[in-house]
């Protein structure tokens, strides 16, 4: 008997080894190609060096590196149950909105007005870095001629919205909702030997805070003479340009970087109410308010006007949206936004 039931119970063992056994990894991914496109830095030192020997002029296009695959910033939810950080921490998704806030900054480059810089020159630096912008970081940039054109257009918009109280160039900047605005400051030396054209270009970028005008930092750049055959205008550009594209990499990498470190409260917005009367209800709206927001400063109280400062890892539209809720829960039923600029908001109380 125990032998013929032996080959049955021989096939049921093997059937099951079979189904125990695990299946082989998954191959490797591939390693990546060869010939990579070069980083910005890179690629800004090739076009800097072929302008400073004039293998290029200063209007020619160069073609844009490819994004490299998967380097998209994505904002990825916190599990439910992920306890909450420490005191002075980031949730995850406070960290994955700053990460994807600063990997898509917005930048408005113009020069200093009180250098009497020479037009002309001051519109080649201000376009070569734009063309930077563009064709290294992908980004959108606000147009030399078009901040020339505002800054004779919004005079009247800006002593009414301001009365002074800011920089005309501040003021522009958060029009343009601009995070950073850089101002270039430089000068240019040339001289003529065996025929030959030659200049260089010397100079800095200075680095603001678009909400505080805070100064976050300062880039100093300078070009190796630059020459052209042809005609001394032509070597002015070229070194201006050159100098211009080796510092560029350096201004939005420190940009980024000091813009992380006073981020640390959360991106500050500027609210001011009209009409406030009653500064209870303005304490009760802060209440509100703090539950919506990291942090809620209140700078000023009087019973025409009250501003505030909020802070917090979130886009404009959520704010104006945590404004709404937080002025029902106060009795402010009829508050409404004025106007806004970058992340300068005016709202009227309804009182």
């Amino acid at each position: 008997m125990h032998t013929k039931l032996f080959p049955i119970a021989a096939l049921a063992l093997a059937a099951l080894l079979a189904s125990c056994a695990s299946a082989p990894p998954p191959a490797p991914p591939p390693a990546p190609a060869p010939g990579a496109p070069a980083s910005g830095d890179s690629a800004s030192k090739d076009r800097a060096k072929a302008l400073v020997q004039g293998g290029y002029d200063a209007g020619a296009a160069i073609p844009a590196p490819s994004p490299a695959p998967g380097t998209g910033a994505t904002a990825s939810s916190a599990s439910a149950d992920q306890p909450p950080p420490p005191p002075g921490q980031l949730t995850a998704e406070e960290q994955a909105y700053l990460q994807n806030y600063l990997g898509r900054l917005n930048y408005m480059v113009y020069y200093n007005d009180d250098a009497k810089l020479e037009p002309r020159l001051a519109k080649i630096a201000v376009s070569q870095a734009n063309r930077f912008l563009i064709e290294q970081q992908g980004l959108s940039v606000i147009d030399f001629d078009q901040i020339e054109k505002n800054k004779k257009d919004q005079q009247a918009a800006y002593q009414s919205e301001t009365g002074g109280s800011i920089d005309l160039i501040q003021y522009l900047a958060q029009k343009f909702n601009a995070d950073v605005y850089v101002e270039l400051d430089f000068a240019v030396t040339s001289e003529t030997r065996d025929g030959k054209f030659y200049a260089s270009a010397q100079g800095s970028m200075k680095i603001f805070d678009t909400s505080t005008a805070a100064l976050l930092g300062s880039v100093a750049f300078m070009s190796q003479p630059a020459f052209s055959p042809s005609s001394m205008d032509a070597a002015v550009a070229n070194a201006i340009a050159a100098s211009v594209w080796t510092a560029m990499p350096k201004m939005t990498a420190q940009a980024k970087e000091l813009l992380k470190g006073s981020l640390s409260r959360g991106v500050r917005y500027e609210v001011v109410i009209q009409k406030t009367p009653d500064s209870k209800q303005v304490s009760a709206l802060r209440r509100a308010l703090a539950k919506k927001v990291r942090e809620v400063e209140q700078v000023s109280y009087s019973p025409n006007e009250t501003k505030l400062y909020l802070y917090t890892f979130q886009g404009r539209d959520k704010v104006e949206d945590a404004m709404y809720d937080a002025g029902s829960a106060a009795g402010l039923n009829d508050l409404n936004l004025v106007y806004s600029r970058g992340k300068s908001f005016t709202f009227n109380s309804g009182l």
